[in-house]
């Protein structure tokens, strides 16, 4: 394991956990608009905060490459998943790159550098 991968999982504990511990702040962020139900704040507990949180803390904790190369693999599926955002759904487009220019960079290091043999 590179100490490169131990970076990226620390940074995912630090950004998963801004949406596990303030939803509504990473709401704003987002551009995301509440509704009648809090099941939005929910999903981003959920989905940008706890799974990112646990599997990059297994990470740390494992020192497993092929947890890191999970990692990678989720970081790659959100960019995938943003830039298909970015070709079908018109999101602000600067901010839509910002976030793709952490994810696929993440992604393709901690696949690299954690390929299976």
């Amino acid at each position: 394991m590179d100490i490169l991968s131990s970076i990226i999982a620390i940074w995912t504990v630090l950004i998963g956990g801004v949406g596990f511990l303030a939803p509504r702040y990473t709401a704003d962020a987002l551009d995301l608009q509440p509704t009648k139900s809090t099941m939005g704040l929910s999903e981003l507990r959920a989905g940008t905060g706890g799974l990112f949180v646990a599997v990059a803390l297994y990470c740390l904790y494992s020192g497993d490459p092929m947890a890191y190369f999970m990692l990678g693999i989720a970081y790659l599926g959100a960019g995938t998943g943003r830039a298909l955002s970015i070709a079908l759904d018109s999101p602000p487009l600067r901010k839509a790159l910002l976030f793709l220019a952490l994810e696929w960079p993440l992604g393709a290091w901690l696949v690299w550098a954690n390929w299976p043999t």
